[in-house]
């Protein structure tokens, strides 16, 4: 056993805290940005491009790219052997991990594609899974992984285009996280409950913040009109505080 192998220097100072997604980008010693992400035992370290892994299957991107080029070569119906789920479960997991340390340092863009490969694999899993039941078994992660894009595609769309854009993305995935949880479980169990809540809320919030900023837009037109421009830099203020609000 060698020395001075242990990650107590890099732990210490970056305790664990189980009621959050602990997350930070740092540079590698071969220069490349890496993510890591806190857990009890010690750390995650993820590759921010490609499979999180920094693995190439097979040489493609990701498994699941793989899978899909297996299926289109198969003479007849493609079916997934029992290594490939265990491949897809890891490949999903993963994704999962990167995800949430996105969403942590909002990076919104980034947990949206993720959001999208987890989604992609659970569509594949229920084309080609080789029993209902374990097909099934996926399905249940479907709401929690649209729950996580509706927030991600929301909250870009709010520093992208402004309020009005992002509460349209929320009504959006609130509608896809909704159906989701219909098809999983009647009524919504206390997670899936707290997930509609929480996008019912940023909705709301972001539906009074397009209310604020239309009537700002107004007033300050009115008050360019009337040439009085004192007012209207007063309302230029107030408009672009709205507009840089952090969001909830």
């Amino acid at each position: 056993m060698g020395r001075f192998r242990d990650i107590d220097p890099i732990l210490r100072g970056w305790g664990f805290q189980p009621d959050m997604v602990r997350a930070r980008m740092v540079r590698a010693r071969d220069g490349r940005h890496v993510l890591q992400m806190r857990i009890d035992l010690g750390l995650l370290q993820m590759e921010i491009v490609g499979r999180p892994d920094g693995r190439r299957p097979h040489g493609h991107e990701s498994y699941l790219e793989y899978l899909m080029e297996q299926s289109a070569r198969s003479t007849g119906p493609f079916v997934l052997s029992q290594r490939q789920c265990q491949e897809v479960d890891r490949e999903f997991l993963q994704y999962h991990h990167r995800r949430l340390c996105w969403l942590a340092l909002g990076e919104f863009r980034r947990a949206i594609a993720d959001a999208d490969h987890a989604l992609a694999l659970l569509d594949f899993v229920s084309e080609h899974s080789p029993d209902v039941q374990w097909s099934a078994f996926h399905e249940q992660s479907r709401p929690l992984v649209l729950f996580h894009r509706a927030q991600a595609a929301t909250l870009y769309a709010l520093e992208q285009k402004g309020p009005e854009a992002a509460a349209e993305e929320a009504d959006r995935g609130l509608a896809q996280v909704q159906t989701a949880i219909a098809l999983q479980c009647d009524p919504p169990g206390p997670e899936e409950t707290l997930m509609l809540e929480q996008l019912e809320r940023l909705r709301t919030w972001l539906r009074e913040n397009c209310q604020q900023e239309r009537t700002l837009q107004e007033r300050l037109a009115e008050a360019i009109a009337a040439e009085q421009y004192e007012l209207a830099a007063q309302l230029r203020d107030q408009l672009r505080a709205c507009q840089e609000r952090p969001h909830p």
